[in-house]
């Protein structure tokens, strides 16, 4: 079942009224990739009539009025994507095109997104029922956070949205207990992954250095989101409190992670796998090519690499599902009218940290002063790709299966550490697991920069490189790796590139085409070291390529033939001299529904 999006809906089901609605600034797509699918369909299991608006005109009350008003709370989301980094590309241009939107036109997503609905809805409805924000634009921007697109530190988003509440994380044990208190009139603000603002601070509670304070001292700033970044494991984290003028955002510690009993009984909902027949006749939505026949195996992630969000939001713990559970909705898929036989992805975060497990951690909670996967691997992980194997094997044997496929990327240093299994695993991921290449993420070579990245070195990558095209030859395979790689990195600078396509050319063998230039997302540390043109664990300051031509051009050096790059730079500095002083600066102009 389609969650309710029109009148006509809730008439045929006998609902006069809706308990919650949910906006967001996606289509709907009814999926287990869908955060808003997935929250809609618990609080329905929980016996709440949900209704879901997407991508509502802002203009007028039409869209947002539909559905009536909500007897317990609006829920908010920007999407699957920060809806700044959706419109914008790492160079401040529009993108025109939105994989999310009916048609592919990106016209439906305002920048700051959950503000902008916010303001929507407390225009059209007065005095309404409680507004909840959530999703990840709203969990990476729930403490003061630097802003790329504005260049400047920005408030709790509960300040700027005047919001009530924030559910941060994935948050389905957070909203059924929030929505099990408002509708019973029970205290709230005692909810694991909840934040909501208040005149004073709980007993116990950590304070951070005020909004007023790291505005004006970057190393305030740095010292806030030390604490805030180590505060974010379930078992060992404080609740926070950070004050902004006269009242404090309040962080509740993280909801617990879900067991995987927990998680499969989430995944056991019974999702359309389709876009709703609503926003279907809007056009097409290019999202749903690849997660229509895609399985989430597992949460979190143990990269913790310093430009992802993926610790801050999904956690540093590795949830995975149990195999019956994956292996029940793939039966589930092969009977949809429109399976072909592929599966098109088998991953979560990191494709090969399914079943990878830290049983410290989970007894213990995050260690405060080392990482699980860098600069090394820590002994006590034991990294054993046994059960990866096992679920590929059984996961081929279903009938109906043709082909599935592990399209996300692969952490390469876990498999060449893997002495038991990790050759085996690579095996069957080559024989049987590849549509022509399989997708890595060094994103540099240089030592100093991955350093800063928090990324492993290049040795194990050319191991596991050998490997695998070895194995791909015995397999009677044409394929190759394809290789991630990011320009303008804090600390990087054009000799760092230029080694970067030497090495691309002459160890990988390649003339590099995925590179991206480096985007500072809120509430990472590369986004602090962005920020303050500094080592965040040493201190020292390093060089950060701010000028927007110039972050074009470190993508050039690797991209473009030397020929090729040299005429190019000399057209673009004739053509954009008035660039060579420009920094970042806001794409945004002030909106009648933003304040």
């Amino acid at each position: 079942m389609f969650i309710p999006t029109t009148r006509e809906e809730l008439d045929r089901l006998g609902w006069n009224t809706l308990d919650v609605i949910l906006v967001s600034g996606d289509t709907y797509i009814d999926s287990p990739y869908s955060g808003i699918a997935i929250i809609g369909k618990i609080l329905i299991q929980a016996g709440y009539r949900v209704g879901i608006i997407a991508q509502p005109d802002i203009s007028n009350s039409t869209d947002i009025s539909r559905l009536g008003e909500p007897s317990l709370f609006w829920g908010i989301s920007s999407g699957a994507v920060d809806s700044m980094v959706a419109n914008y590309t790492a160079t401040l241009r529009k993108r025109q095109s939105d994989d999310f939107t009916p048609g592919g036109i990106n016209n439906r997503r305002p920048d700051r997104a959950v503000i902008v609905y916010t303001n929507l809805i407390k225009r059209y409805f007065k005095n309404t029922k409680p507004i909840v924000l959530g999703g990840i634009e709203a969990s990476l921007r729930r403490i003061t956070h630097y802003d790329y697109w504005s260049d400047r530190l920005r408030a709790p988003i509960l300040f700027d949205s005047k919001a009530d509440y924030l559910v941060f994380g994935m948050g389905e044990k957070s909203i059924i207990e929030l929505a099990s208190a408002l509708k019973n009139n029970t205290d709230p603000l005692k909810i694991r992954g909840i934040c909501y603002l208040s005149k004073t601070i709980p007993d116990g509670y950590l304070e951070l250095p005020s909004f007023e304070d790291v505005i004006a001292d970057q190393q305030a700033f740095k010292r806030m989101f030390d604490l805030f970044y180590h505060n974010n494991d379930p078992i060992t984290a404080h609740g926070l409190a950070q004050k902004k003028g006269d009242r404090y955002i309040i962080q509740n510690p993280p909801s617990l992670t879900p067991s995987q009993s927990e998680m499969d009984a989430i995944y056991a909902l019974d999702f359309e796998r389709d876009q709703h027949p609503f926003y279907e006749a809007q056009g097409p939505v290019k999202a749903l090519e690849t997660i229509r026949f895609s399985i989430p195996t597992h949460r979190g992630c143990y990269g913790e690499c310093n430009f992802c969000a993926i610790a801050v939001h999904e956690g540093r713990t590795v949830t995975s599902r149990s195999i019956d559970s994956i292996l029940d909705e793939t039966r589930k898929i092969t009977v949809h009218p429109d399976f072909k036989g592929i599966i098109n992805d088998l991953s979560g975060p990191t494709a090969n940290m399914y079943e990878v497990e830290c049983l410290k951690k989970q007894k213990l909670g995050a260690c405060e002063d080392k990482r699980c996967i860098f600069p090394v691997i820590c002994p006590v992980l034991k990294i054993d790709h046994s059960l990866q194997i096992e679920l590929l094997k059984k996961i081929r044997q279903i009938p109906g299966v043709k082909k599935v496929f592990v399209s996300s990327g692969i952490r390469y240093d876990m498999v060449t550490a893997d002495h038991m299994h990790g050759s085996q695993y690579l095996k069957e991921i080559a024989q049987h697991h590849t549509s022509g290449q399989l997708k890595v993420a060094p994103e540099h070579s240089e030592p100093s920069v991955l350093h800063l990245m928090g990324k492993p070195s290049i040795e194990s990558l050319m191991q596991f490189r050998e490997q695998f095209e070895k194995l791909s030859r015995q397999a009677g395979k044409e394929q190759y790796l394809t290789y991630y790689l990011i320009a303008a990195y804090p600390g990087c600078n054009d000799r760092h590139m230029r080694n970067l396509r030497i090495f691309a050319n002459e160890k990988l063998h390649i003339h590099p085409e995925q590179v991206q230039i480096f985007t500072p997302t809120p509430s990472t540390y590369a986004s602090l070291m962005y920020y303050t043109e500094s080592d965040p664990f040493t201190g020292e300051k390093i060089f950060v390529e701010k000028n927007l031509y110039r972050k074009t051009r470190q993508k050039q050096l690797v991209i473009a033939e030397e020929k090729q790059f040299r005429a190019m730079d000399s057209h673009r500095q004739a053509k954009h001299s008035k660039l060579l002083h420009v920094t970042a600066k806001p794409p945004e102009k002030k909106r009648r529904h933003e304040k």
